[in-house]
């Protein structure tokens, strides 16, 4: 599936961040974690090589639920730097082929902060 075929969300939100990634996820090849805060959806086999050749151990190739499950585990176990982000191929700009899923720094709008 090509980037520009998932729904526009709110990366900021981390509710919709969370529905996004279960929807990235049926389609990734594989997800990366550099064991951190950098999370990647490998889209495509060159990405998804990418990943296999520098990630080793952090490199999850499950799919669907279950990879969407795996990645929300990671992520709730990450610093606060962390993002997901799905990863496309792009000869032309290598920069365009990053879509924020989750974006840095994402809250729950719906939380409320007692002080």
């Amino acid at each position: 599936m090509d980037q520009n075929e998932y729904g526009v969300h709110n990366s900021d939100d981390i509710d919709e961040g969370y529905d996004a990634l279960h929807e990235y996820c049926k389609n990734a090849i594989l997800a990366a974690w550099d064991g951190c805060h950098k999370i990647y959806l490998a889209m495509d086999e060159e990405k998804a090589d990418f990943f296999r050749n520098n990630y080793d151990a952090r490199v999850e190739a499950s799919s669907g639920e279950s990879l969407s499950a795996h990645v929300k585990y990671w992520f709730e176990h990450s610093c606060g730097l962390r993002f997901v982000n799905a990863v496309w191929h792009n000869d032309v700009d290598p920069n365009a082929g990053y879509v924020d899923v989750i974006a840095q720094f994402a809250s729950n709008k719906h939380e409320t902060c007692d002080n």
